[in-house]
């Protein structure tokens, strides 16, 4: 992973978009999370379900994924951080 090799300086409207684009991620997984909590829930109330659940607690973990990965790209482009 290249660094900058000099010190970076954000801008107050930097620093607020990027704090923004953190606060819609944690709601985001927080939302995800709920569905697998329910899921899990109603898995365990309601046997019968199970099925149609289990679709749903599967497809939480990509998500969740995709949403830090998408954050994590902007933390860097906002760094200068470079991959390889």
């Amino acid at each position: 992973m290249g660094l900058p090799q000099t010190s970076v300086t954000l801008t107050v409207q930097q620093v607020e978009e990027l704090q923004k684009k953190y606060s819609t991620l944690r709601h985001d997984i927080n939302n995800h999370l709920s569905l697998i909590v329910a899921a899990a829930e109603l898995m365990k109330f309601s046997p019968e379900a199970a099925q149609r659940m289990a679709v749903t607690l599967g497809e939480q973990p990509p998500k969740i994924s995709e949403e830090i990965s998408k954050f994590a790209g902007e933390l860097e482009k906002a760094f200068g951080i470079t991959r390889p």
